[in-house]
């Protein structure tokens, strides 16, 4: 009787395959696929640029938001300094302008 070698993880491991992802990573892949159905085949420019503006964007309103407006308090929440979340703060109008 010869002995069977079990080299494929997903019959040891089930979840091994299983990519565990946050609601947030779920929802970045979403957004992308959607994007590259877009662009129909063309070639993306500066893809990490983009998204990591829109994300940090987001974030920023949404914790300001939920601060009521006071950036000492957002920039605290956001692990920046006052200075720092002011600066992205005045890029982002400057973003917004272009």
């Amino acid at each position: 009787m010869s002995k069977l070698k079990v080299t494929d993880t997903s019959i040891t491991n089930p979840t091994a395959d299983i990519k565990e992802e946050t609601a947030l990573q779920r929802c970045v892949n979403s957004e992308l696929e959607r994007y590259f159905e877009m662009l129909d085949g063309e070639v993306p420019h500066d893809l990490h640029r983009m998204v990591m503006r829109q994300v940090e964007t987001a974030l920023i309103d949404y914790v300001l938001d939920e601060c009521r407006g006071n950036q000492s308090k957002a920039a605290q929440w956001l692990g920046i300094s006052r200075g720092t979340l002011r600066g992205k703060l005045a890029d982002s109008r400057k973003q917004q302008q272009s």
